[in-house]
């Protein structure tokens, strides 16, 4: 059945699911709502040896990826042919387009959509081109000459060298330095004198810095790495688009989030100071309740107990509301990745917290009802203990076995709670017991014997004074309850037994049977008081009855 608790729990996440799902849909909006002649026209760049020389437009029939490809396979073509001189590189003007020819290969086409691309004039942007290509050519057969090889191997050898002495030298200083400092930190746990520090704490420390240094060492290894092959894939024509890439792999993400940091700098300068005025607002109103509970400061109909759960109350409010103002600001909050993670931790609050959430609405409303302190002796349900802690969610009991037994706060809320220290503080709590008497003893008598019974245990109170009820008048016997006052309601088992203890006394004193045995049938004689046994010891007969008697 769904409860009203259910309910506002599953609007809530509602909400909060529709709130996160609500700006991607605006953002979508507003990238349908580009305008046409701001649209970005597709590029591709020309490539040689990992070098990009120049960028092309494309159209649908051909796009420009494979226009550059195109370019690069011709510009390679020429490049290979060493009867072609590259100063020959010629312009060849008509009126749809433009050309680069070497001899009889066009190289590029260069049509009006080209030249209003770069913002310049068709042949003027041809004749740029053109010098970048030849420039190229050059480059392109001079980085594959023997010497020119030859040079680039004997430089990557003497960087393959240097990187075997860095590491051997990265190896030695490592060992060095987990070896002393290592033995130092042992050493000087161990001059502490503590058996646990000199055995367990010493080699724990000594693990985590040995760590430490193998990571810091792992760390200068990937980086010498790093720029090793940097260094050595530059240096030939055809890993050099590698080493264009390998540069963009581990750059590109470090400018990246270097780029983010530098962009969060206001929202995160921002959520400090919103994080300090938080700070200081809590601050306040830790003092203010704290006076309240105190009693430094009174409020009118506010008890000071309520101070300290109300003052959780409101600081929750305070940071709920933080939060909120916070969100915006957070550097990723409108990013998809982090909508999802908010509607994953809804859509788990919503079906999981339903408990947590009634235990915490309990024990606050248990606070505010003044339903029991810490110390009081209660009885919940079928477990009766003195309260040694109330928290948001539970309470802690100890019983009179020194069991410590934890009560859900939602339970308590729903079960009867009875709390014997309340009234005990002003009035007085109320110990009863019952005995059963035979017919044959007079209900005077009895009644003085529970009296004298009560006022043998000494931790009772005599004020009010103590009172004898008849319950019932039974098949055997008569049911009398003793009801006597005291204001220590944790020693409630030891004054019963005190209490009973005294009434065996009193009963055998004055031989008087505390229960009558069961029988089969009525006896010969009725089982009566005579007159003159009305007010045996230790009763006392009334003024007005006894003169007669005198007489």
């Amino acid at each position: 059945m769904l409860t009203f608790r259910s309910f506002v729990v599953s609007c809530a996440a509602c909400i909060f699911i529709f709130a996160a799902q609500g700006a991607p849909a605006q953002e979508a909006q507003a990238e349908v709502e580009v305008p046409a002649h701001e649209a970005v026209v597709e590029t591709a760049p020309v490539m040689l040896d990992g070098e990009a020389l120049f960028s092309v437009r494309g159209v649908s029939a051909l796009p420009a990826a494979e226009r550059a490809a195109r370019i690069t396979a011709a510009i390679k073509r020429v490049a290979h042919d060493e009867t072609f001189d590259p100063a020959n590189l010629k312009v060849v003007k008509s009126d749809p387009f433009t050309s680069i020819m070497a001899g009889d290969v066009r190289i590029l086409a260069l049509v009006d959509a080209d030249a209003r691309l770069e913002d310049v004039d068709r042949d003027a942007l041809a004749v740029v081109i053109a010098d970048r290509v030849r420039r190229a050519i050059e480059q392109y057969r001079r980085d594959r000459r023997p010497d020119a090889l030859i040079a680039a191997g004997l430089r990557a050898l003497g960087a393959t060298a240097v990187l075997a002495l860095l590491l051997l030298a990265l190896r030695w200083l490592a060992l060095a330095l987990d070896n002393r400092l290592t033995a130092r930190l042992e050493r000087q746990l161990h001059d502490l004198g503590v058996e646990s520090l000199q055995e367990g704490t010493a080699r724990r420390a000594g693990g985590v810095l040995r760590g430490t240094l193998r990571a810091f060492r792992v760390v200068v290894l990937f980086v010498a790495l790093f720029f090793y092959l940097d260094f050595v894939l530059g240096l030939f024509p055809w890993t050099r688009p590698i080493h264009t890439r390998v540069g963009g792999w581990f750059v590109d993400p470090l400018r990246i989030i270097g780029e983010g940091i530098l962009a969060a700098v206001p929202n995160l300068i921002f959520l400090v100071i919103l994080g300090l005025l938080l700070r200081w607002t809590i601050g306040l109103i830790r003092l203010f309740f704290a006076a309240v509970e105190r009693g430094a400061i009174t409020v009118g109909g506010f008890d000071p107990e309520w101070a300290r759960p109300t003052f959780k109350i409101v600081r929750l409010l305070v940071i709920m509301l933080g939060i909120v103002v916070a969100y915006p600001y957070i550097p990723g909050s409108s990013s998809a990745a982090f909508k999802g993670v908010s509607i994953f931790a809804g859509v788990v609050l919503s079906l999981g917290s339903s408990s947590v959430i009634s235990n915490l609405i309990a024990g606050f409303a248990m606070t505010y009802r003044r339903t029991f302190r810490i110390g009081d002796r209660v009885r919940i349900g079928e477990v009766m203990g003195e309260v040694t802690q109330v928290r948001l969610q539970v309470t802690h009991l100890r019983t009179t076995k020194n069991e410590e037994v934890i009560v859900p706060n939602s339970v308590i809320l729903g079960a009867e709670v009875i709390n014997y220290t309340t009234l005990a503080r002003s009035h007085g709590l109320i110990l009863h017991t019952t005995v059963g008497i035979g017919y044959e003893t007079p209900w005077r008598q009895v009644e003085a014997m529970l009296l004298l019974a009560a006022g043998r245990v000494e931790d009772l109170l005599r004020e009010p004074p103590p009172f004898v009820l008849q319950k019932a008048l039974g098949d055997f016997c008569v049911t009398y309850e003793l009801n006597v006052f005291c204001d220590r309601p944790q020693a409630m088992p030891q004054l019963y037994t005190e209490l009973h203890r005294a009434i065996l006394d009193i009963f055998n004193e004055y031989g008087v049977q505390v229960m009558t045995p069961a029988y089969e049938r009525d006896p010969e004689q009725p089982k009566v008081v005579p007159r003159e046994q009305w007010f045996s010891a230790p009763a006392v007969a009334p003024v007005e009855e006894s003169e007669p008697q005198s007489e």
